[in-house]
């Protein structure tokens, strides 16, 4: 069982004021958040601004998506008119932000948001859970960050806090009930949607997952871990196995200047990103079968991280002075920066042009 939440007779409603009142003055400024205690607008463009960071944010860096939020707010101001464009214009501004099954979930909930619901988002945890795209997380974060509706936010970065603060030593997976039930006791009935950002924001200034600054922080009079000198270590994971490796090959093919490109499946991985053709990725060795006869040269390895498995991809390019017959879309290299490449494909485009030397003409 959990340790309680607070010790020597504060309660949870001072872990949230004390929280709250650091978060006031602390608070990151961020594209897609109102100043804390600000009255939140009756505009259905700012719930999609919420859902719209919350979906980018998954999994990636506020550094990261900084940019590419600019970007879509920028070109897609509201729901309605990001569900209008069409996919690959989507999945080409997505491009590097990865997860791509996030960016198809993403154009199939705003078309669903303005099909069902008339382009205002709901409100209700349980009415957004049935939108593509949005888990319990994000159900919660949008009904407390953009309609004040008090919901337990829960994230990665709110299980290290509530872990410490609760001195949970379970591992999780099997954690997160305990878990659960204590950010139940913490989070306040009213300004849930400030208090699930002074949580974010806490576990990254403050309750870090290494070197955590237990002197610094605003809520560390109600934290068993650090009581007991144990918070880096909270909360417990069971140690992951090694990611399987897969082998695959990219083929650079060109001819008079461009490059052939295709669209791969929408179904998955990368699915509706636009690639340099290739193989299908193996667990063992990929079988070195050209898909024309022509001159080839090895441009190296790109190695990339997937979630459940590491890829390596050989790069192999050649120039054709024929390229009739040949499925695909043909792009100018002086273009290919703005082809919209995942970034796997743009790392294999840059070994073949970080050594531009003439290629031999297929025989």
């Amino acid at each position: 069982m959990p340790r309680p939440c607070h010790s020597g007779g504060v309660t949870d409603t001072d872990f949230a004021s004390k929280l709250l009142a650091w978060y006031g003055i602390h608070a990151r400024d961020l594209p897609w958040r109102l100043p804390p205690g600000a009255p939140l607008p009756d505009d259905p463009a700012w719930s999609y601004r919420v859902w719209l960071s919350e979906i980018m944010l998954q999994q990636t860096t506020v550094a990261a998506v900084a940019p590419y939020f600019a970007t879509f707010t920028a070109r897609w101001p509201t729901v309605t008119a990001l569900a209008a464009v069409h996919d690959t214009e989507v999945m080409g501004a997505w491009a590097g932000l990865g997860y791509y099954a996030r960016a198809r979930n993403l154009l199939a909930c705003a078309r669903a948001v303005v099909a069902d619901h008339g382009g205002r988002f709901p409100a209700d945890e349980a009415a957004l859970r049935t939108l593509p795209g949005i888990g319990s997380y994000t159900a919660a974060a949008i009904s407390a960050i953009a309609f004040g509706r008090h919901a337990v936010v829960i994230d990665g970065n709110v299980e290290r806090v509530v872990a410490r603060v609760a001195a949970i030593e379970t591992p999780l997976p099997a954690a997160r009930p305990a878990i659960r039930t204590a950010t139940e006791a913490l989070t306040p009935k009213v300004r849930a949607g400030d208090f699930a950002q002074a949580m974010m924001d806490l576990a990254s200034r403050i309750c870090t997952p290494r070197n955590p600054r237990c002197d610094a922080c605003p809520v560390r009079d109600f934290c068993r871990a650090a009581d007991l000198g144990i918070a880096e270590t909270l909360p417990c994971k069971v140690a992951k196995a090694a990611r399987p490796v897969r082998y695959g090959i990219a083929w650079w093919i060109e001819s008079g200047g461009q490059v052939l490109t295709i669209t791969r499946p929408a179904a998955g991985l990368l699915g509706g990103m636009t690639a340099l053709p290739s193989n299908e990725w193996r667990e063992t060795a990929s079988p070195n079968t050209p898909p024309l006869v022509a001159a080839w040269r090895d441009c190296g390895v790109v190695r990339h991280v997937f979630t459940h498995f590491e890829l390596q991809l050989t790069v192999r390019a050649a120039v054709i002075a024929n390229p009739s017959g040949l499925a695909g879309q043909w792009r100018s290299v002086d273009s290919l920066a703005d082809a919209g490449f995942p970034t796997l494909f743009a790392k294999a485009a840059a070994r073949v042009l970080a050594n531009p030397l003439p290629f031999p003409e297929a025989a």
